[in-house]
């Protein structure tokens, strides 16, 4: 009998030091645990590595993959995505200048805190779809509907991803968004084709603009240097007259100061020089003293044929 009961001693305490044993765990390097007793939170976050714990049922331990990203697209359903199908109802958004516009977004998004991810929201990804839609909806509607389809995408994303971490935050889901993607903005079908004009022609308006440029770049250059041109002509010019100018007023003091010494000589002498240059360049009729003439000294200007003398 007493051999007996040792046999079941040793039983029971190799089955509690099992049961002791079973109480410890280890965590992944790219995992982290929450540990409940009796269903309540006792060890919020147990960061990677060997830990113990106390053997169920009394200790739960539920790890998570923190750093995996867990993805979710808001204006659609995952399924409709990859097949290029699109739900009008889901993916339909309104603007500031009250145009209607179908956009899809992609989320990414982590366990950022592992218990309230747990127990804090019963279906975390539809708690995360509505905040990013929610806040998708109020940037959008701050803005028109050119400046969304254009230059604002990259910054409704960062607002968007930014307001809803706070709005996640404020839930307590436990989420980090990693971050969120703008797919796809298009007009709906019905608008589809006006979208289309006002965009090839905001495109010639811009081919227009930059041609205009070029041509300016091209135009303005020539012209400065036309304009640098007769600026540098007009100045040699002036310079030109003013030497000129110059040196004729030095002759002409020259030629005062000599006609000063001998009045008589130099007056009769300029009489003549002038006579020279101005009686080449005229007709002419030479009458004697009498009053009489010969028409045969007639001379045409330039006719180097000596005329006849009077008899």
């Amino acid at each position: 009998m007493q051999a007996g009961g040792s046999k079941r001693n040793r039983i029971a305490l190799a089955i509690a030091a099992v049961w002791l044993v079973s109480g410890v765990y280890i965590v992944p390097a790219d995992q982290q645990a929450v540990v409940t007793r009796f269903g309540r939170v006792i060890e919020p976050r147990v960061f990677p590595g060997i830990h113990i714990a106390l053997p169920w049922p009394v200790d739960r331990v539920t790890k998570l993959k923190v750093q995996q990203l867990q993805r979710l697209v808001v204006g659609g359903d995952l399924p409709d995505s990859v097949l290029g199908r699109t739900q009008p109802l889901a993916s339909q958004f309104l603007t500031g200048d009250q145009n209607i516009i179908n956009l899809r977004a992609v989320v990414q998004y982590s366990v950022g805190m592992p218990a309230d991810y747990l127990f804090r929201a019963q279906d975390v990804s539809r708690t995360v779809a509505a905040a990013v839609e929610t806040e998708m909806a109020r940037r959008i509607g701050r803005r028109t509907v050119d400046a969304v389809l254009t230059t604002e995408k990259t910054a409704i994303q960062e607002e968007v991803r930014a307001a809803a971490q706070k709005l996640i935050d404020a839930y307590g889901a436990g989420v980090r968004i990693a971050s969120i993607n703008i797919e796809s903005i298009t007009p709906p079908p019905e608008a589809a084709e006006a979208f289309r004009d006002v965009a090839s022609a905001r495109a010639d308006s811009a081919r227009i603009y930059n041609e205009a440029l070029g041509y300016e770049s091209d135009l303005v250059p020539k012209a400065r240097g036309e304009a640098r041109q007769m600026t540098e002509a007009a100045t040699a010019y002036k310079e030109s007259k003013i030497n000129e100018a110059t040196g004729d007023a030095s002759r002409f003091d020259l030629v005062e100061n000599e006609y000063a010494h001998a009045t008589a000589v130099n007056g009769r002498r300029l009489y003549l020089e002038t006579l020279e240059q101005v009686l080449p360049k005229i007709k002419k009729l030479v009458v004697d003293k009498n009053g009489s003439f010969d028409l045969t000294i007639i001379r045409k200007s330039g006719d180097s044929t000596p005329p006849r003398k009077s008899q």
